[in-house]
């Protein structure tokens, strides 16, 4: 009798040009903004406030830009990232519109790139995730690539396709919500004063502040966004017996730290890339630093673009300190992220 469960997809599974519709809707209510800024200490006035966000031309106050992320990741993973070793990276990542609640998001993604690693154990899978909302309107657009295992190591490894991915979104393709101003801007109800004239490129911040890692919320998190991957959830999975924390939950803290000297890079816009660069496990405690790479005017009244490298780290780790001479990351090193922002000018 075949079997009714799901064991997830393997590395051989998997064929460039296939498309996976992803399973199961889901309708954004207030709860998912509450639960996100229980969990992160989540502060930026445009997704903490209706007035705050009206008075900068929007309908109201969006959904975090990350929660809206961690939706449509969620919905992937059962299809992609089920049997996961870990997730390597981003790429040409866009927020094409706000999500709000009453919003239902779901997603779809397309197979783009397969390579087999040496050990013939497991491959790497590129794919590029849509969030799609109620109106079929694509929401959020981003390329991914995790390590799977293979059902047999044995099994033919499938002709390496490795996609071209470019380094950094144009400016001129970052989408600006529609009716967004910064031009009566509250600086003081954003909580600091620094436009986006303030910064310099090169310019590199400490955060000051850290977050002490634990089980519960990283569990909790997980299962708020529907992630199922076994590595996050199953302690046995692992031959350390440690639950791996998910990566968004490592994006998600190092971006609410940022708020500390970044208060007003209010909507992140795209992401250029991304490296989970070492686990990060219950326990570790998540500090975050970020340099600005570019800076740009945009098309929106008052509305200008910053580009940053977010790095998060966890105890032990150097100020600034990012790879050693060997080029590779060092082991106090768990994020390093790439992403536009919008700022006042």
């Amino acid at each position: 009798m075949a079997t009714k469960t799901n064991p997830g997809r393997f590395f051989e599974d998997y064929a460039v040009g296939q498309v996976i519709e992803h399973a199961v809707p889901r309708t954004i209510a207030e709860g998912e903004r509450a639960l996100y800024h229980a969990l992160y200490p989540a502060r930026h006035a445009l997704y903490s406030s209706d007035v705050f966000a009206a008075e900068c031309g929007l309908d109201g106050s969006p959904l975090d830009d990350l929660a809206a992320f961690h939706v449509v990741f969620g919905k992937t993973v059962p299809d992609v990232s089920l049997n996961a070793v870990a997730n390597l990276g981003y790429a040409e990542g866009r927020w094409l519109l706000p999500v709000y609640p009453g919003d239902t998001l779901r997603s779809v993604s397309e197979v783009i790139g397969v390579k087999e690693n040496s050990n013939g154990k497991s491959g790497n899978v590129y794919v590029r995730t849509q969030g799609l909302n109620q109106n079929g309107e694509i929401v959020l657009d981003y390329v991914r690539w995790v390590m799977v295992r293979k059902r047999d190591a044995a099994s033919p490894a499938p002709a390496p396709v490795l996609p071209e991915l470019r380094k950094v979104v144009p400016v001129e393709d970052l989408v600006i919500p529609e009716g967004l101003t910064f031009e009566d801007y509250d600086f003081t109800l954003a909580g600091e004063p620094h436009r986006l004239s303030d910064y310099e490129i090169g310019e590199k911040i400490d955060h000051v502040d850290g977050v002490t890692i634990e089980e519960a919320e990283h569990m909790l998190a997980t299962r708020l966004w529907q992630n199922t991957a076994k590595v996050h959830f199953d302690a046995t999975f692992r031959e350390d017996g440690k639950r791996l924390i998910y990566g968004g939950h490592v994006i998600s803290m190092a971006r609410a730290l940022s708020f500390n000297g970044l208060a007003n890079a209010q909507m992140i816009v795209a992401l250029n890339g991304g490296a989970h660069a070492n686990p990060c496990f219950a326990g570790d405690t998540v500090k975050a630093w970020s340099e600005v790479l570019d800076k740009a005017e945009t098309d929106a009244p008052g509305v200008g673009a910053i580009r940053l490298r977010l790095v998060a780290t966890k105890q032990g780790a150097t100020p600034f300190a990012l790879k050693g001479d060997d080029g590779k990351y060092l082991p106090e090193v768990l994020l390093d992220l790439d992403y536009w922002a919008l700022m006042p000018l």
